[in-house]
């Protein structure tokens, strides 16, 4: 090793001070304020209700106009139902009069009641698993 007497170099701050360093965060503004935020949050909700509103008036008058039509057409599914009953009942008469042709003193299509009041018929649809006689398979 060389003895010299060179004085080391060694690594100084220059002459001043470094600059100083930033070292809090200094994020840039990214989009709308709360404020602004809340009051496009009104809006939406302003027009959601309006259209809801609305939607609710067409729903009623929707309504409105399902029960007038079913009262206008009463009337006639009525009679419908009365024409398809006398048509019903006119057959069974005529089935019962062919089947019992041979009966003396049957008269076909009279009613089994005695009173004078009128009894409308009953068509009982029961369902096949509930007749008597059913065997499940």
């Amino acid at each position: 090793m060389s003895n010299t007497s060179q004085t080391p170099s060694q690594d100084l701050p220059p002459k001043g001070g470094f600059s100083s360093i930033r070292y809090e965060r200094r994020l840039p503004k990214r989009g709308p304020s709360g404020v602004a935020m809340f009051a496009i949050l009104g809006g939406v909700m302003g027009y959601g209700w309006y259209r809801l509103y609305l939607g609710l008036d067409e729903r009623r008058e929707l309504d409105r106009e399902k029960i007038w039509s079913r009262i206008h057409l009463t009337p006639m599914l009525i009679a419908e139902a009365d024409r398809d009953e006398y048509r019903r009942k006119c057959a069974a008469v005529e089935r019962e009069r062919v089947i019992m042709k041979d009966v003396p003193g049957w008269e076909a299509g009279k009613s089994v009641y005695n009173g004078t009041r009128y009894v409308p018929d009953v068509i009982a649809n029961v369902p096949i698993h509930q007749q008597p006689g059913f065997k499940k398979d």
